[in-house]
Parts: C-alpha cells; sequence; structure tokens
C-alpha cells in the first residue's frame, strides 16, 4: 500500500512488530493491495461514512478503507500485539482513526459511532457467525448500519445467502434471509492471505431490510432450531421438540404435514413462530 499512502508495506509492519498470525485468535492477514482495496470500494462510496472494522490485524483493510476516503474508521482489535501497528495508521491519518483493544464480543458497536455508519471486515473465522447474530439482534430495527460488507469462509457465506433451493440452505439463511438482503460478492483464494488458511473466503454484503415481516427474534431462533434440528425429517416430527403438537402449528401456518425444513422460506417460518404464540 505504499503507493497509495506512504505507509510500509504490509510485510514490513507484520516483521516490525512481531505480528505471526495466531491461529487461537482466528487470524488470517490479507495483504493483497488490490483485494483491500476492492473490499472497501465494495461497501460503497465511504465520504461521510463512519465505519467500524472488527480484526484489523496489521491494518490493511483498515487503510484501504481510509484511501477510499472514509470519514472515520473505528477498529476494534483485540490483540495487544497488533495496537501500536493500528497507532502508526492512526499517526498518519489524524483524527480519522480510533482504535480500540477489546473483544468485538462483548463490545457495544452501537454505541461507538452516530450518524451513516458500516461494518467493514476480515472477520476472524472463529467469531464470524456469533458477531453476525448479534448484529442482526440488534433493536431497535432498522439498526445503527447502513450495511455490512464482511468476509467469511466460503461454506459460511453460502449458508448466509441460501434460499430453499439451496442444500446450504438453514437456520443462518432463514435469520439472515429474513432480516437483510444478503449477496455474495467474490471469492478470495487462500493465497491471499498470510498465512494461508485451507478454505476459500467469501465477501458478503448485507443490507437491512427496512420493514422485515415482524416476528419475535428469539421465538424465530427456537423454531429453525428444532426445524433444522433434524433436517431430513418431516416437520410434523422434528417441531415436536418444541414441546407442543407441531400439527395444529402447521395447519396454522399453512404448511403440509409433509413438509420439511429445506421446503419452508422465511415468511413461512414467521408463520411457524406466530403460531406457537
Amino acid at each position: 500500500m505504499t503507493a497509495q499512502d506512504g505507509l510500509p508495506p504490509l510485510r514490513d509492519v507484520i516483521a516490525a512488530h512481531g505480528l505471526n498470525a495466531v491461529r487461537a485468535l482466528g487470524q488470517n492477514f490479507l495483504l493483497d493491495l488490490n483485494l483491500t482495496g476492492r473490499i472497501a470500494r465494495a461497501a460503497g462510496p465511504l465520504a461521510g461514512v463512519t465505519v467500524i472494522e472488527v480484526g484489523p490485524g496489521p491494518g490493511g483493510l483498515t487503510r484501504a478503507l481510509l484511501a477510499e476516503g472514509a470519514d472515520k474508521v473505528i477498529a476494534v482489535e483485540r490483540d495487544r500485539r497488533c495496537i501500536a501497528a493500528l497507532e502508526e495508521i492512526a499517526a498518519h491519518y489524524p483524527g480519522r482513526l480510533q482504535v480500540i483493544e477489546g473483544d468485538a464480543l462483548t463490545t457495544d458497536m452501537a454505541a461507538l459511532a452516530t450518524g451513516r455508519v458500516r461494518i467493514v471486515a476480515n472477520l476472524p473465522y472463529n467469531i464470524a457467525t456469533p458477531l453476525l447474530i448479534g448484529w442482526l439482534r440488534t433493536e431497535p430495527w432498522p439498526p445503527f448500519y447502513e450495511n455490512m460488507t464482511l468476509m467469511f469462509q466460503r461454506e459460511v457465506a453460502e449458508r448466509i445467502v441460501a434460499t430453499p433451493a439451496d442444500d446450504a440452505y438453514g437456520r443462518l439463511g432463514v435469520v439472515c434471509g429474513w432480516r437483510t438482503e444478503a449477496h455474495i460478492l467474490f471469492d478470495i483464494s487462500p493465497k491471499a492471505f498470510t498465512p494461508p488458511p485451507k478454505v476459500t473466503s467469501s465477501v458478503v454484503q448485507m443490507i437491512p431490510r427496512p420493514v422485515p415481516l415482524p416476528v419475535d427474534m428469539a421465538k424465530l431462533e427456537r423454531v429453525t432450531a428444532a426445524a433444522f434440528g433434524q433436517r431430513r425429517k418431516m416437520l410434523r416430527q422434528s417441531l415436536k421438540s418444541l414441546g407442543v403438537d407441531p400439527l395444529p402449528l402447521l395447519a396454522a401456518s399453512g404448511i403440509p404435514e409433509t413438509a420439511r425444513a429445506e421446503e419452508i422460506d422465511v415468511a413461512g417460518f414467521v408463520r411457524l413462530t406466530d403460531a406457537l404464540g
């Protein structure tokens, strides 16, 4: 990224600060400058926008977001070793980078920024799904963010965007499809990372639905957990784990007794949840 912002190459930063990736933290550093720039641009024009980034590591994506014109980047990093490298970026972009040392799973993201906010991150693989579910649980809705542009393992990305027509359709696809419009933008080869992971990654963009179908999310998660917990069985059998007779639920929802979970769309699961009461 030297040609763009005058800061040292990321490999030099990693060497200078001893930032060998730690598997326990889910770290895989993205060093390809073309790709970090592409992810930043995928989030849309960033002028007037505050970006929240989780797991910036040595700051490759952070630098791209700033170079692409983000008014401010708030970077939440758990690994104390990375803080000095990020502070060097902050000094290069006075007043535009706020570094928070902490655990993203326990950080109140909604309280970090006001105005126009987007979440852009190469998420640590080991906490990616819990983070996403937490952001989808945001209340009130519409949420504090305009969109989320996030990197996941390809397998997880496919589950996020899946519909009943897809083999990957399950609980995650229902919840994500209920509150957002989600699309896979592009894939990233393992070779782009240091160290290279064993899987392909995908960048997913999620745009909140202004008015999702009204339903209690906790109950929706309970229903989908029961339905997909025994996904090869018919719903008249798998929904028994809810502790109620499934047949009246299915009848009230207009769903055939012989239907299986992977055949039911988001609206169908909302009706089931409402019928549960």
